[in-house]
């Protein structure tokens, strides 16, 4: 009797399952599979509206709910303002913006800004009493984010020597800039191939001295996937004061193992330092908000100028700030919280424009540089726009908010070209997040909801706002900030999809069990997919596009002698300057033109000429100055990129 009794629980527990939730979830997913290419649009959007109608059904019946946002409390006391140290402050300060000329870091600038950053953190700084909140410490949670941790530092860091497999020109221009860093040249503002701020140059000096991979395209990729790495912990923070600590692990768990971030953290370059800056940014300004502490606002500031020496999309998050600031002092609050609101805006602004002072005195001394790529994108500066700039802006918009589902554009470097830029189950959870936190701003008008659902436009905004070049939008580089909501949006929905079978009937283990298991299989699959996207489609896709640098220099390698080999220049194809850097000559440049050929029969044999196999008027002209060279074409691994190798031997 007693197990038919436990058959009978169940199958009344079954019909209290959340089934609006499972039905729309079910055809979501069917709906974002057929927008994996090749898509099929049209069916998946009527599809994908069914599913909506089932999800928005099982919103109005409490089924599917995100969990609660943390209550708002006043952590510290009254704000003291430390005056002299202040003032102290303000002068060394002025004292550092008058030295930081000619773009170059010195020991006596360096001494006055560092000091008077320390002396206005001091002045600002409040002695308080921190909420503790959430899970306390104990060795089960700790395991499950330990256990989230390697996975995302295995999806960071594995095969990283060979995925991506060969560096660009980009990349040559780094290196280039750690070699002049090295020699002496400490610059505030980096100006070569249309300038970048310095973080990672300076990140990327100290991980190659740390781990003595030296001045290398590993050192390069080795930083920023480190740099992707280091994001996670304000993912977990961020999840937590959005909801609650399952909330962050899921937001972790997702960030860490997507394709998008995973990608752009292992390419070698600035891209990963924009959600690495946003997440801090977000969380100290939200926290900052909720619970009128200083402390949270002045590090809020501190990320927030920081993340300006990182990447130039970050050059949005002022905007945003401002906007969450702006969307709470909107909404309903007592005239101190107002208050606190207000000082809290004046204290990251000041402490950001500290941060930021070295770049603000080259961007007033040469304001053409600092701003040239922004302005170009926009079409004010070496970039001419082709139709009415509102049009093309809500192209771009319509472009980049589709991209999660459907398309992320056709930017090789970092992206498996017009693919989702989330995978099928993120992507299904994010069009989820957006209803669910949509739904419940509209009924409780908490401003941290749509906080949360705005910043996702506003973080692609550098993408967008790529006018000039339409078909650079949308860019996974550029509105990588947004990949930090998206987790959110992600996370939120898929722990209220397992809420919705606890509530409904919290002792019953069957339920708990299902929903438990619909979640880990929810994320396996996103987890398998997100591991055949990065190391296997985005590998070969890499492959089949950048310019195989690294055979060249294997073959330059096995002729023995840099100084008689070369490279003839051929329009899109590679840069001559990569090879001679993967042998450890960072300043040498192959290229040797046409009309210089000739001028080699006074150099010594043996002698090495690489050509493109498309540069027949090469092939005529070595044949004629060395009749008795020899000529090979080398067979590279990647379909399209063999070579020619003329040499002549002694």
């Amino acid at each position: 009797m007693k197990g038919f009794k436990f058959l009978s629980v169940s199958a009344a527990s079954l019909k209290t399952l959340p089934g609006l939730s499972l039905a729309g979830l079910v055809l979501a997913l069917f709906a974002q599979l057929l927008l994996e290419p090749p898509a099929h649009p049209l069916q998946a959007f009527v599809i994908y509206l069914s599913a909506m109608g089932f999800i928005v059904w099982a919103i109005f019946r409490g089924e599917w709910e995100l969990a609660a946002l943390p209550q708002a409390v006043e952590e510290t006391g009254p704000f003291r303002l430390r005056l002299p140290p202040m003032i102290l402050s303000f002068i060394l300060l002025v004292a550092a913006f008058h030295f930081f000329q000619g773009n170059l870091f010195t020991p006596l600038n360096l001494v006055l800004w560092l000091s008077g950053l320390a002396l206005l953190v001091y002045s600002l700084w409040a002695k308080g009493i921190h909420e503790l909140r959430g899970r306390s410490f104990d060795w089960e949670w700790m395991g499950l984010l330990a256990a989230v941790a390697v996975l995302a530092g295995f999806f960071r860091f594995y095969r990283l020597g060979d995925v991506p497999a060969e560096p660009f020109s980009d990349h040559a221009e780094k290196l280039l800039d750690l070699a002049n860093l090295a020699r002496g040249r400490v610059s505030i503002f980096f100006e070569r191939n249309t300038g970048r701020e310095a973080l990672q140059i300076y990140w990327t000096w100290l991980v190659a001295k740390v781990f003595g991979s030296g001045n290398t395209f590993l050192s390069l990729k080795l930083g920023s996937a480190l740099l992707g790495f280091f994001t996670l912990p304000y993912l977990y923070l961020l999840g937590k004061e959005l909801g609650n600590p399952m909330v962050g692990l899921l937001a972790m768990l997702i960030f860490g193992t997507a394709y998008w971030p995973n990608v752009i953290a292992r390419i070698g370059l600035r891209f990963p330092l924009y959600p690495l800056f946003v997440a801090p940014t977000l969380f100290h300004l939200i926290r900052g908000l909720r619970t009128g502490s200083g402390n949270d606002f002045l590090a809020c500031g501190l990320f927030l100028g920081l993340g300006l020496h990182g990447y130039s999309p970050f050059r949005i998050m002022p905007f945003l700030v401002v906007a969450g600031v702006s969307l709470y002092l909107l909404h309903p609050a007592d005239r101190k919280t107002r208050w606190q609101a207000l000082r809290g805006l004046a204290i990251l602004a000041v402490v950001a424009l500290a941060v930021f002072l070295p770049l603000l005195r080259y961007w007033i001394d040469n304001p053409d540089k600092f701003g040239f790529r922004a302005w170009s994108r926009l079409g004010l500066a070496g970039g001419e726009l082709h139709g009415e700039a509102w049009i093309i802006f809500l192209s771009n918009l319509l472009r980049a908010s589709l991209m999660f589902n459907w398309d992320d554009g056709g930017i090789w470097v970092n992206s498996i070209p017009h693919r989702p830029a989330l995978d099928a189950v993120t992507a299904v959870l994010f069009a989820v997040g957006v209803l669910l936190y949509g739904a419940r701003y509209l009924r409780r008008r908490d401003w941290r909801d749509l906080f949360l659902l705005i910043s996702v436009p506003l973080l692609l905004m550098p993408s967008v706002l790529s006018l000039a070049f339409p078909l650079e939008n949308p860019a996974l580089n550029r509105a990588g900030g947004a990949s930090v909501a998206a987790a959110l949006l992600c996370a939120g929905a898929l722990e209220g999809l397992f809420a919705g079978f606890r509530q409904r009937g919290v002792s019953n283990r069957l339920r708990n069990f299902l929903g438990v298991g619909i979640a880990a299989v929810l994320m396996s699959i996103s987890v398998l997919q997100n591991y055949q996207l990065v190391f296997r489609e985005f590998d070969e896709s890499y492959r089949l596009t950048v310019w195989n640098s690294s055979e060249m220099a294997e073959a330059i390698r096995e002729h023995g002698d840099l100084e008689t080999a070369w490279i003839v220049p051929y329009p899109q194809w590679v840069d001559t300057r990569l090879p001679a850097m993967l042998l450890g000559h960072v300043d040498r440049d192959l290229a040797i033109w046409p009309e210089e050929l000739a001028g080699t029969r006074k150099i010594p044999d043996p002698k090495m000429f690489i050509y493109k196999p498309q540069d027949l008027e090469t092939e005529k002209a070595l044949s004629q100055i060395y009749p008795r060279g020899t000529l090979s074409r080398y067979t590279s691994r990647n379909i399209g990129k063999d070579f020619m190798i003329f040499q002549v031997e002694d």
